[in-house]
């Protein structure tokens, strides 16, 4: 089983208010944090980082200094998440098995959660990290009214890495660039295709780090 890993960097980070990606982590930004999980884990072959042109020299640096060797390039990222995505899978090799996606600004994911992941991807096709959600859940309207409850019963919330043989992932992403859909995780993509995907209970940090309090988190979590 070989797998190449795909780090999506390209976002914008408008709810952040800076770029989250290069923030710090305890010594290390967030990105880079996220290269070092997926370094550490034996299943993983290489890895490439979908990132804007400016960050190039930085992750260039990073990958020597901290010596990460299974890290091949980066790839100039797209417009949107999807398209990114794409330029990422379009560099992927043909003697990959599985590939694995994961979004740069999760950074506390572990080698053990992504090696379960592709586990499970290897039997089915497609499986993805997920927790269970655990909030009470309310649907509000436009005017920021509680309307009603939501049922928490079977939801789960997607994390990444989400993790697929190399070409169904390719079918589901022909297929949504062909209609121009727009998806915002690559469950979306192979469910529009009608193939089912696996649900990976995680039930370690894996945080989404997206506003200001999630990096203090994410530092105690590296600390503790």
């Amino acid at each position: 089983m070989k797998i190449s890993a795909v780090i999506v960097a390209a976002g914008s980070s408008r709810r952040m208010g800076f770029d989250k990606l290069l923030a710090d982590l305890c010594g290390e930004t967030v990105l880079v944090r996220s290269l070092l999980a997926f370094q550490s884990c034996p299943d993983v072959a290489e890895i490439r980082v979908v990132t804007a042109a400016e960050k190039n020299n930085d992750i260039y640096e990073a990958a020597n200094r901290l010596s990460i060797p299974k890290f091949i390039e980066c790839v100039e990222g797209g417009a949107e998440r999807h398209l990114s995505v794409s330029a990422g899978l379009d560099r992927v090799g043909d003697d990959c098995d599985l590939v694995a996606v994961h979004d740069g600004a999760r950074p506390l994911v572990t080698a053990e959660a992504i090696s379960r992941c592709a586990e499970v991807a290897e039997k089915t096709g497609a499986a993805t990290l997920a927790h269970r959600v655990a909030d009470t859940l309310k649907r509000g309207n436009e005017s920021g009214e509680v309307c009603e409850s939501v049922s928490r019963e079977n939801l789960w919330a997607m994390e990444t890495p989400q993790i697929f043989q190399v070409e169904l992932l390719r079918k589901a992403y022909d297929s949504v660039l062909a209609v121009g859909q727009i998806v915002t995780d690559e469950v979306s993509a192979i469910e529009s295709i009608g193939h089912a995907v696996s649900l990976v209970e995680n039930a370690d940090p894996n945080t989404k780090i997206t506003v200001p309090g999630d990096l203090v988190v994410a530092r105690a979590v590296i600390a503790g």
